[in-house]
C-alpha cells in the first residue's frame, strides 16, 4: 500500500513525489514515457529559476535525477484506470495493480498539432506550443499564430508587445475584438497548409488565396486536450476535459488531487506546475494523516 500514487512525471509530478517522500511517506511515480513531461520538447527554458538557459531535455534529467537521488520510486507504467475501494483507491496499469491511500493525476496536457510536414522538425527552430515560454526569442521579428480560443487571443496580445508583427490565423467563430491594435493582422476563415524551412522556419502558407507569409515564428495555440482523459472518469471537467478543482487541488473525488497542465488554470508553465505539485502533495499528506 503506498501513501501517494503519483500519475505522470512531469514538472508537477515529481514535485509532489518530492514533498512526499520528505515527509516520510510511501509514493510511487507511473510515467508512461519520460520522467519531465511537455518540457521535454523544450528547444530552451530561460523562465525557470534557478536553472537558466537549459534545455528541456537538461531540466528533465535534472528533475529525474533529484526525484532518485531523494529515493522517489518510479515505474515506467501507463495508468489505466482509478478504482475508488473502500478507504483506498486502485490504479491498474496495463501490467499491474497499485494500491494506495490517495491519488495525484499529473498527467498534463496533449499539446494540439497541426500535423503538418515539417513540423515536428522545426520545433525549436521557429514553431513553438507557448507563447509566454518562447515568445521572448522573437524580439521585433514578425510572427504568426494559429488560434482556438481565449487563451490564444490573449497569446497574441503577450506577443504584439514582443514582436514586431503578428498574424492571428483562425478558423471559428471566435470573439477576436480585442486583437484591435497596429501590428496586428487578423485573418479568418483560414487555416495553414504548409511549412517552409529546412534548418530554421522560414514563411508559412495559408489556404486563403494560397497566399504565402514570411515570419520567423509560428505558434500554435489551439485549445490542448488532457493525456489520459480516460482518467478522468467521474471527476468534474471543463468543456475541454480539464479537471476542476478548487486551490487545495482536490478534485470532485475525495481523496484524488490534481496538478498541472491537466486542470483548469489561467497559466500552463513549468513554474505554475512545480507550485501545483507542492500543494497537491501537500494537500494529500494533511489528507493522509488526518484519516490515519
Amino acid at each position: 500500500m503506498y501513501d501517494i500514487v503519483i500519475i505522470g512525471g512531469g514538472p508537477a509530478g515529481i514535485t509532489a513525489s518530492l514533498y512526499g517522500i520528505r515527509a516520510g511517506k510511501k509514493v510511487l511515480v507511473l510515467e508512461a514515457n519520460k520522467v519531465g513531461g511537455n518540457i521535454l520538447k523544450a528547444h530552451m527554458v530561460d523562465n525557470y529559476p534557478g536553472t537558466p538557459h537549459i534545455t528541456g531535455e537538461e531540466l528533465g534529467k535534472v528533475f529525474l535525477d533529484q526525484a532518485t537521488d531523494l529515493g522517489v520510486e518510479i515505474k515506467y507504467e501507463k495508468a489505466m484506470n482509478i478504482v475508488d475501494s473502500d478507504n483506498k483507491k486502485i490504479i491498474q496499469t496495463l501490467d499491474n495493480m497499485y494500491e494506495a491511500k490517495t491519488v495525484i493525476i499529473a498527467t498534463g496536457n496533449d499539446k494540439r498539432e497541426l500535423g503538418l510536414p515539417n513540423e515536428k522538425e522545426l520545433l525549436g527552430k521557429g514553431i513553438s506550443y507557448c507563447a509566454t515560454c518562447d515568445g521572448n526569442f522573437f524580439k521585433k521579428k514578425d510572427v504568426a499564430i494559429v488560434g482556438g480560443g481565449e487563451e490564444s487571443v490573449d497569446d497574441a496580445l503577450y506577443l504584439a508587445n514582443l514582436c514586431n508583427k503578428v498574424y492571428y490565423i483562425y478558423n471559428k467563430k471566435m470573439d477576436v475584438s480585442k486583437l484591435d491594435k497596429d501590428n496586428i493582422e487578423i485573418i479568418d476563415n483560414s487555416k495553414v497548409t504548409k511549412i517552409n524551412g529546412d534548418s530554421k522556419l522560414e514563411s508559412i502558407v495559408i489556404d486563403k488565396d494560397n497566399r504565402e507569409i514570411e515570419v520567423a515564428g509560428l505558434f500554435i495555440a489551439i485549445a490542448n486536450v488532457p493525456e489520459t482523459s480516460y482518467l478522468l472518469n467521474g471527476l468534474k471537467v471543463n468543456e475541454n476535459g480539464n479537471v476542476i478543482a478548487e486551490e487545495d487541488l482536490l478534485t470532485s473525488k475525495e481523496g484524488i488531487f490534481v496538478a498541472g497542465d491537466i486542470r483548469v488554470k489561467g497559466l500552463r508553465q513549468v513554474a505554475t506546475a512545480v507550485s501545483d505539485g507542492a500543494m497537491a502533495a501537500t494537500q494529500a499528506i494533511k489528507y493522509i494523516n488526518t484519516n490515519k
